[in-house]
C-alpha cells in the first residue's frame, strides 16, 4: 500500500498537493493524519468520495510500502501517522515548500523548493507528464494555491504559482467553489462596517436559495465595499447579496438626496446581475455588478432591485431530476465481502439496504466496508455496520436543500422516498455534477458551449447558451426529423419519462456549429439517431425504450421495429423512404454495464442517464441533449466532452476501458483519423498499458476458459469494417500499428514492410478495379464475378498476414462469409503449390489449367503475396488468358459433323488451350487443328 500523508489540521495546500500526487502515483491513498481546518472539513463533507482518501484506522501497517509526506518535514506534524515512518523497508519521499526547516524525517527523496504553495510543484510535474486532472481535482489544487498564497497576494507568491493556477483554471477548476472556500481577509477599517452590516442584514429564501440585502449609511466614500460585500456573503453563507450604501451629506436646494452605491453578488445559477443593473446605469458580470446613482431614494431603489432579482431566480433542480434510479440495493444479511464485490462491480460509493418488504432500513458506505474488512469481518452481515439513522429526501427536494443536508450531516448519499417507497438516490457525485457542470460545458465561466470553443464575441452572440440548444437542433435538422423528435419527446413526457438525444448526433451538431462559427448551417438529414429514456422506475416490464419505440411505430407504421430485449433497446428503421431516406433510430432505456471479464460482452442493467453516459467510450461521445421539459434543450456534459471537442482530442472515460473492450482502441483511432483529432497522451498511455499487460494474449489462448471471448472477434470485425470501408483506412492502420494494437487481431500479427507492400498492391488493384466499370462485363461469362466488397478483401489481406494455422479460426470467430473462411484456410497450401508448379509452366495454357480452380479473391491474395514473375503470370491469366475463347463452340462442332458426347468437352478444352498458346488464331486454323487432332 502506498500512502500520501497530509499534516495534522490539514489545509487546502496539503490536500491539493496530495490529490495531485495521487494522480502521479495511481493506486496511492491519501491519509489525513489529524483532522483539518474547518473549511477543509466542510469541503470534504461534500467532496470526500471524489478523492482516494482512506482513514488512518483503516490502514494495515504491514502492507505499507511507501510514504509521501506533503507540506511538512517534521514528524510532529504527522500525529500518529509518524509511527509509519519507522516501519522497516518503507521508502519515504517528501514534498514541501518550507526551505528553512530542519527536517527530522529520514527520506530517500526530497522535493523542497521556494514556491508559494507545495501544490504548485505537484502541478508542474503533472504538466510535465501530460496528466490532465479532472475539474474536481483541479479545483482542490487551485484552492491549495489560492489559500497558501492569499490568491497570489502574499510575499512568498511566485510566478510559478500563477502559471500553475492558470493551468488549473484551463483544466476546469471551479471559480464558484474556489470563491466559496477562500478567505482573502478584510482591511481593519471595514471590520466595524461588517458588524453594522450583519446587524442590518435582511434575508429571504427564494426557490431554495437565500437572498440577502442591506442598506448602510456612510459619512463619505468608502473604498473596499466590494470586498465587504464578498466577506458578508461568506460570513452569512447566503447565495446572493445586494448592498446599498448611501452617503449622508447636506443636500442643496435642488437635490432631494445624496449619492448611492449599489453592489451585487450572486452564486445562483441562471441569475444575471449585469442585466439587473443595466437599466439604472450600472453593469458588470452575471455574478457581480455595481452602480453609482445620484438623486434617488436608496430604500426605493434597493427594494426595486430585490424584487426584480427574485423574479430572476430559476427553479433549482430537484431530487427527481438529479437522482440515480433504479437503486442498487442489498439485504441486511448480505455479507461485507459480497457488498464490497457489488461496489466494485458497479463503481458505487455506497449501497442502500432494504428488508424483505422493500423498505429502506439502512445505508452502508465504502468507508464502512473498508473498516469492516480491515478488522477481518468479511463474512459478517452488513446490518452490523450499516447506518440506520438515515436522512432521506422527497422527489421535490431542491438542490440547495440537498447540498445543505449533505454538508450539515456529512452524508454522501440521500435516499429519495416517494410515499415511503425508495425510487432513487442522490449521491455526492450527482450533486457535484450539477454544481461543477459549469466547468465542463454548462456554465457562465467561459467554459460552456461558447467559452470552451474560444469563439469571439460576434460568433458567440449567435450561439444559444448551453441550456437552450433545442433551437440549434431544430435549425440543424430537416423539418420531418425535427417533428419526429418532438413527437418522441411528447410521448416520453406523457409517460413521466425524460428523453435524451445522445452520442454522435450531439457531437456532430456541436462540431458543425463550431465549424460555422455559430452561424446557421445547412440543414442535415441524420441517418443514425440514438435516443435514451430515463425514468425506468416508472416503465413497463418490457422497458421504457421498447415501449416508446412501439408508440412511435404507431405514428410511423412504415417503419420496421426491431426489439433487442437482452439490452433493453429497440430500433426503428426506414429503408429508401421518400421522407426519411435510410434512417435508423435506436431507442434505449438508460442503462449501466459491467464486463465480467476482459473482452466479454457486457452485462446490462437499467440505470440513469448519468450512468448511461458514463458507460460510453470517449468524452466526445458522452454528450446528451434533453428533449423533454422542464429543462428541454439542456446539454449534459458530465465528463468534459465540449472541452475535448474544442481541443480536438480523443479522451477515454475509464482507465480500464481498453482492457474491458479492446475494440475501443480501434474506435479511438477511427475517430481520431476521421475527425482529424489526436488521442490524448493519457488515453494513449492506457492503450499501450493494456497491450503491454498481455491480456489480449490470454484472450486468444483457447485453453484458458476464463479468458475466452468469442464476442471480441465479431466486435473487432465490425470496427475493422468501419475502418476499411472508409477513405482513411490506410492512415488508420498505420496509427493502429504504431500503437501495437493490430495484435488484437492475433498475438502473432506483426506489421512489417512486407505487409505494407501487400496493402499498397491491393490498394492499386482496388483503384483499378473501381475505375474499370466495364471489367465485370468483359468477364461476365467467366467465373470471376466481382462479389466481395473492398473492405472484405482488405480484411482478408490483413488476416493472411497471421500465421497460417490461425487464419481460418480467426475468420470463423469473426463470422466472415464461408468462402472467406475457406480461402484463408487454404491460402498457405495453394501458395506453396503455385510456388512449386508455376515456374515449370512453359505454355500459357498450363498456367490457365493450374489457376482455373481458384476464384478472383484467392488469385488476388496469391498475387500480392508472390514475387514479381509470379504476380505477372497471375495478372496475365486474369486480364488475358482467362478471357480467351475457342473459335468454335458446341454448335459449330455439330455443324462440322461431330456427334455430341463426352468427347465434346475434351475437344473444346483442346481448342481453347491451343488458342491461348497462339497455335490457333482463326476458324481456318481451328478446322485444321481438328482435322489433325480429332479427325472425323
Amino acid at each position: 500500500m502506498d500512502l500520501i500523508l497530509c499534516h495534522t489540521t490539514a489545509d487546502f495546500d496539503t490536500l491539493g498537493a496530495a490529490v495531485g500526487l495521487a494522480r502521479l502515483h495511481p493506486g496511492a491513498r491519501i491519509v489525513l493524519t489529524g483532522g483539518g481546518h474547518p473549511a477543509v472539513r466542510e469541503f470534504l463533507a461534500l467532496h470526500r468520495d471524489e478523492y482516494p482518501l482512506i482513514e488512518r484506522r483503516s490502514v494495515n501497517p504491514e502492507k505499507v510500502r511507501s510514504l509521501i509526506v506533503v507540506d511538512t518535514q517534521l514528524r510532529s506534524r504527522l500525529g500518529k501517522g509518524a509511527e509509519w515512518l519507522d516501519l522497516p523497508q518503507v521508502e519515504v519521499e517528501i514534498y514541501d515548500h518550507h526551505t528553512d526547516v530542519d527536517s527530522d524525517i529520514v527520506a530517500k527523496v526530497r522535493h523542497v523548493e521556494p514556491v508559494g504553495a507545495v501544490t504548485t510543484m505537484v502541478v508542474e510535474t503533472l504538466q510535465e507528464q501530460g496528466i490532465i486532472p479532472t475539474p474536481i481535482e483541479a479545483t482542490v489544487m487551485a484552492l491549495g494555491i489560492h489559500v497558501d498564497t492569499g490568491s497570489l497576494t502574499f510575499d512568498h507568491s511566485t510566478a510559478r504559482d500563477a502559471r500553475a493556477l492558470a493551468w488549473l483554471m484551463e483544466q476546469g477548476a471551479s471559480l464558484r467553489v474556489i470563491g466559496e472556500y477562500t478567505d482573502p481577509g478584510l482591511p481593519a477599517e471595514l471590520q466595524l462596517l461588517l458588524s453594522v452590516a450583519l446587524d442590518r442584514l435582511q434575508t429571504e429564501t427564494v426557490q431554495g436559495h437565500t437572498l440577502a440585502w442591506v442598506l448602510l449609511d456612510l459619512d463619505g466614500f468608502t473604498p473596499g465595499l466590494s470586498g465587504l460585500t464578498s466577506r458578508l456573503m461568506e460570513v452569512t453563507d447566503v447565495d446572493a447579496l445586494l448592498l446599498a450604501a448611501q452617503y449622508t451629506r447636506k443636500p442643496t436646494e435642488e437635490e432631494e438626496d445624496g449619492s448611492v452605491s449599489l453592489i451585487g453578488r450572486s452564486r445562483i445559477e441562471g441569475t444575471d446581475l449585469n442585466e439587473l443593473f443595466k437599466p439604472i446605469g450600472g453593469g458588470g458580470h452575471p455574478r457581480a455588478a455595481a452602480a453609482n446613482l445620484h438623486h434617488v431614494k436608496a430604500e426605493e431603489v434597493l427594494a426595486d432591485l430585490v424584487s426584480q432579482f427574485k423574479a430572476q431566480i430559476p427553479h433549482p433542480p430537484t431530487a427527481r431530476e438529479l437522482m440515480s434510479s433504479p437503486v442498487r440495493t442489498i439485504r441486511p444479511e448480505t455479507t461485507i465481502d459480497e457488498a464490497q464485490r457489488i461496489l466494485l462491480r458497479y463503481g458505487h460509493s455506497g449501497l442502500s439496504v432494504v428488508d424483505e418488504a422493500g423498505t429502506l432500513v439502512g445505508v452502508i458506505s465504502r468507508r464502512d466496508l473498508d473498516i469492516a474488512l480491515h478488522h477481518g469481518f468479511s463474512h459478517a452481515p452488513v446490518k452490523g455496520y450499516m447506518t440506520t439513522n438515515l436522512k432521506t429526501i422527497a422527489p421535490e427536494t431542491p438542490l440547495p436543500d440537498i447540498e445543505a443536508i449533505m454538508v450539515t450531516y456529512d452524508v454522501g448519499r440521500l435516499p429519495v422516498l416517494d410515499q415511503g417507497q425508495l425510487i432513487g438516490i442522490v449521491t455526492r457525485t450527482d450533486v457535484l455534477r450539477q454544481l461543477h457542470k459549469d466547468g465542463v460545458g454548462n456554465g457562465d465561466r467561459g467554459l460552456g458551449l461558447v467559452g470552451a470553443w474560444g469563439l469571439g464575441k460576434t460568433a458567440a452572440s449567435r450561439l444559444p447558451t448551453p441550456y437552450f440548444l433545442l433551437p440549434l437542433l431544430q435549425q440543424a435538422l430537416v423539418p420531418d426529423q425535427w417533428t419526429l423528435l418532438t413527437r418522441a419527446a411528447q410521448a416520453a413526457e406523457a409517460r413521466g419519462w425524460q428523453l435524451f438525444l445522445v452520442g454522435g448526433a450531439v457531437r456532430d451538431l456541436l462540431m458543425t456549429t463550431l465549424k460555422n462559427g455559430g452561424a446557421k448551417a445547412e440543414q442535415l438529414l441524420i441517418e443514425d439517431i440514438d435516443l435514451v429514456v430515463d425514468g425506468f422506475h416508472r416503465a413497463a416490464d418490457v422497458g421504457a425504450g421498447v415501449e416508446l419505440a412501439r408508440a412511435l411505430q404507431a405514428l410511423y407504421p412504415e417503419a420496421r421495429l426491431e426489439v433487442h430485449g437482452k439490452f433493453q433497446t429497440a430500433a426503428l428503421l426506414w429503408h429508401h423512404d421518400p421522407v426519411f431516406k435510410s434512417l435508423w433510430i435506436d431507442i434505449a432505456t438508460a442503462r449501466t454495464e459491467f464486463y465480467p471479464h476482459p473482452a466479454a460482452n457486457p452485462e446490462v442493467e437499467a440505470s440513469s442517464i448519468q450512468q448511461d453516459l458514463y458507460r460510453r467510450d470517449f468524452t466526445i461521445n458522452a454528450l446528451a441533449i434533453r428533449l423533454t421539459p422542464p429543462r428541454h434543450g439542456e446539454l449534459l456534459d458530465f465528463f468534459g466532452g465540449v472541452l475535448d471537442l474544442q481541443s480536438k482530442q480523443i479522451r477515454v472515460l475509464h482507465a480500464n476501458s481498453f482492457i474491458e473492450d479492446p475494440t475501443r482502441i480501434f474506435r479511438a483511432v477511427r475517430f481520431a483519423v476521421r475527425l482529424h483529432f489526436q488521442i490524448d497522451e493519457q488515453t494513449e498511455g492506457y492503450i499501450r498499458h493494456a497491450i503491454a499487460s498481455g491480456i489480449y494474449r490470454q484472450i486468444h489462448d483457447q485453453t484458458d476458459s476464463q479468458f475466452r471471448a468469442p464476442a471480441l472477434q465479431t466486435r473487432l470485425k465490425a470496427e475493422l469494417k468501419y475502418i476499411l470501408q472508409a477513405p482513411y483506412w490506410k492512415a488508420a492502420l498505420h496509427y493502429l500499428a504504431d500503437l501495437g494494437a493490430l495484435q488484437c487481431i492475433h498475438p502473432t500479427f506483426e506489421p512489417n514492410p512486407e505487409l505494407w507492400r501487400q496493402l499498397r498492391l491491393i490498394e492499386r488493384w482496388l483503384k483499378w478495379q473501381n475505375q474499370q466499370q466495364h471489367f465485370e462485363f468483359k468477364i461476365q461469362n467467366s467465373k470471376f464475378k466481382i462479389q466481395n466488397p473492398d473492405w472484405l478483401l482488405l480484411l482478408e489481406t490483413l488476416l493472411a498476414h497471421v500465421d497460417p494455422q490461425y487464419r481460418g479460426t480467426i475468420a470463423e470467430n469473426m463470422q466472415l462469409p464461408a468462402d472467406s473462411i475457406k480461402r484463408l484456410s487454404q491460402l498457405a497450401t495453394v501458395q506453396e503449390k503455385l510456388s512449386q508448379k508455376l515456374p515449370t509452366c512453359t505454355r500459357p495454357s498450363q498456367v490457365v489449367q493450374l489457376l482455373q480452380p481458384y476464384d478472383l479473391p484467392m488469385l488476388v491474395l496469391l498475387a500480392i503475396r508472390s514475387d514479381r514473375p509470379t504476380r505477372r503470370q497471375i495478372w496475365r491469366y486474369l486480364m488475358d488468358w482467362s478471357l480467351v475463347q475457342a473459335p468454335f463452340n458446341g454448335q459449330d462442332l455439330k455443324a462440322l459433323g461431330y456427334r455430341p458426347g463426352p468427347q465434346f468437352k475434351e475437344i473444346l478444352e483442346a481448342l481453347t488451350a491451343a488458342t491461348v498458346d497462339g497455335q490457333i488464331r482463326d476458324r481456318v486454323e481451328a478446322e485444321t487443328f481438328l482435322q489433325q487432332k480429332y479427325p472425323l
